[in-house]
């Protein structure tokens, strides 16, 4: 969730992120194990009215010793502290690094009393300072807990998703608040600055998700037989690989000295003490995980109760295991859902229109005569700015591990285009600064893709078949090129200079495509469905006038659905009603 241009003189030219609505962002996590190739993948959709969709880079850079960098608060601008700038900071593309290291988030908030407004560092500085400085997940946990920890954290409460070549790491974070005081007026002993936290690994085989509500419940903690489970104390022997999970030393202490947890250590869990379910979170955010895990597996049928906000307490699990291996073209498809084949479906009920549009403008929320009711927040909504799918394969060269598909606007209309993560440029149609959500630009791909799916939003059923098959050639045939690309840079003797070359011209290239195809797309939906009528077409092309090649033939004008017809006799039948004959 990020705020524009304020970046300028910071480390990250060109990153920021906004504080959306409460229900802002999701991320999906995958597994090597849970993937067809053995790639660790983890998604992002960062949503927000006011996100301008573009794809930030920051060059890989030198500092001098004694350089200090002055942290900017991402949500408010606000200069927060200024901290000693590293040696060498590595190249970032959007939300990964050259290593294929990648961050995602979604802001859950938790307790409103642990708010700290004299912390440090905040929640986009954490994410950005560890692509920059970081290999691997683990160096970014570790990066993450001792920065809120020397700094304090100036956020709200953050669901992360960290991943690497090798393994997926969800973490969720919330700062300690102001000073807890005795009676006496002196900070009670045991309260520190900082935060609390808890980071797991994602068993493999295994998928997680996050969507803007806390996940992590009880976790294993530390023993002196096992180093399965550590806490901040043990934090350096984080890199020991049988640690799967990691926390914070007072996560459980500060709970009980804040009245959040009374109980045993080992019945503590994380989000209910931290951030509580209510009907907001299961129905505007933990709907969201439900709605993809169910699609991974379909025994997931049974937390419908809960996902609806009906069952509290039938909590769904933290990760599960799908009923098969996930290509990348699935986890991006799983990214485009409007709760179909469930209760919510968005295409279904009245809201949706006669063309079944599963879009509802704000607010969520509403109420007709004294009672409340609400619209359904799907993983897939009118106000991305951006989303991605992150993949990395350890396999390949360092360069080439990472690779960023990256799309602007609705997930559903988007188009998952692969940006190298150690590219040397950013493609026009999606570099920082081409537009902004107050300057339309002819060149960029965010106010592009906006004017395709805005337009389909009017006639959505019919035109959604037209966008997906373009959708889908495009994806499809980006995929097969990548591979034929690794083929190429796996070559024997290619320099790893030769292959950053590669990489970005390729991916300029398929982003040049994208913005062609999507321009084109754009042109023929326009052509095709002005005024509410719908040209017919024969082998790809519309039919005209034997007489005139400018002319079409007469269009089809489809009728509403027989269902539409009758709200409207309805609602309004009495003044439209055709007298009967005598």
């Amino acid at each position: 969730m990020v705020n524009r241009k304020r970046l300028a003189t910071l480390f990250v030219a060109a990153l920021t992120l906004v504080t959306v609505d409460s229900f802002g962002c999701t991320n999906f996590l995958f597994s090597k194990g849970a993937t067809k190739d053995g790639s660790t993948m983890i998604t992002y959709a960062a949503d927000s009215h006011v996100l301008y969709g573009e794809l930030y880079y920051n060059r890989a850079a030198q500092y001098p010793a004694g350089t200090m960098l002055q942290v900017i608060d991402w949500d408010s601008g606000k200069p927060l502290a200024k901290i000693p700038q590293v040696a060498q900071t590595y190249t970032t593309v959007g939300n990964m690094n050259e290593w294929g290291l990648a961050i995602g988030e979604t802001t859950y908030g938790g307790r409103t009393e642990c708010e700290d407004p004299t912390g440090g560092i905040d929640y986009g500085s954490l994410i950005y300072l560890s692509l920059q400085r970081c290999k691997t997940a683990r160096e970014a946990i570790k990066n993450i807990a001792e920065m809120v920890e020397k700094y304090g954290y100036a956020s709200e409460g953050e669901s992360l998703s960290i991943s690497d070549g090798e393994e997926v790491w969800i973490m969720e974070i919330i700062a300690k608040g102001k000073p807890i005081l005795d009676k006496n007026g002196k900070v009670v002993k045991g309260w520190t600055k900082g935060a609390v936290w808890v980071a797991r690994r994602v068993p493999e085989g295994y998928i997680c998700a996050h969507a803007n509500q806390s996940r992590i419940s009880t976790f294993p903690l530390e023993t002196k037989k096992s180093f399965k489970s550590i806490s901040s104390k043990h934090l350096k022997d984080i890199f020991r690989p049988e640690v799967e999970t990691v926390y914070s030393s007072d996560v459980i202490s500060f709970a009980r000295l804040a009245g959040f947890f009374k109980g045993e250590d080992k019945d503590f869990s994380f989000c209910d003490a931290y951030a509580p379910i209510t009907f907001e979170g299961a129905r505007g955010c933990e709907a969201r995980v439900y709605a993809m895990f169910l699609r991974c597996n379909k025994s997931m049928k049974e937390y419908e109760d809960y996902a609806m906000g009906h069952n509290l307490t039938h909590r769904m699990p933290l990760w599960i295991k799908p009923d098969h291996q996930l290509s990348v073209k699935e986890v991006m498809d799983l990214m485009r859902d409007h709760y179909e084949g469930t209760p919510m479906d968005m295409t279904n009920d009245l809201g949706a229109g006669p063309f079944k549009c599963p879009y509802r403008w704000r607010p969520m929320n509403w109420n007709v005569d004294g009672k409340e009711y609400v619209h359904e927040r799907a993983t897939s909504t009118q106000q991305t700015g951006f989303s991605f799918v992150a993949q990395t394969r350890s396999k390949m060269p360092n360069p080439v591990k990472g690779i960023i598909w990256f799309g602007v606007d609705d997930t559903y209309t988007t188009v998952y285009c692969p940006m190298y993560a150690a590219m040397n440029s950013v493609p026009e149609n999606y570099r920082v600064g081409n537009g902004s959500m107050l300057e339309f630009s002819e060149t960029s791909a965010f106010w592009l893709f906006n004017q395709v799916s805005n337009f389909a939003y009017t006639r959505y059923s019919d035109m959604i078949v037209d966008i997906k098959a373009q959708q889908n050639y495009l994806e499809n045939s980006f995929i097969d090129e990548v591979a034929s690309i690794d083929r190429r840079l796996l070559k024997e003797g290619t320099s790893e200079n030769e292959m950053r070359e590669i990489i970005t011209q390729f991916s300029t290239d398929k982003a040049k495509q994208t913005f062609t195809t999507w321009k084109n797309l754009y042109q023929h939906l326009f052509v095709k469905y002005v005024d509410g009528n719908v040209k017919k077409e024969k082998d790809g092309q519309f039919e005209h006038n034997q007489y005139r090649d400018n002319q079409p033939v007469m269009p089809n004008q489809p009728k509403y659905p027989d269902s539409w017809y009758r709200m409207i006799v309805k609602d309004h039948g009495d003044v439209i009603a055709v007298p009967e004959k005598k």
